[in-house]
């Protein structure tokens, strides 16, 4: 996953994501190393904040873009 290098592109700290996410800091810390299992709505949430696609956060895709809300 991109979790670590777009976080630190977009220069925001582990402890300001966390609180976004509503999870403590060694809980997202996890999230990042892949000790634990980020949930779908963290990558929902995570996707929108920084405007990537979900695949490309999980390194499906080397295109950011995200995908247009079908009408």
């Amino acid at each position: 996953m991109r979790l670590k290098k777009i976080r630190e592109e977009k220069h925001y700290s582990q402890k300001e994501l966390s609180a976004f996410l509503g999870v403590r800091q060694n809980t997202y810390s996890q999230y990042e190393t892949g000790a634990r299992q980020i949930p779908i709505e963290a990558l929902i949430k995570l996707s929108a904040f920084y405007d990537v696609s979900v695949d490309y956060l999980l390194g499906l895709t080397e295109i950011e873009d995200r995908y247009s809300a079908a009408k």
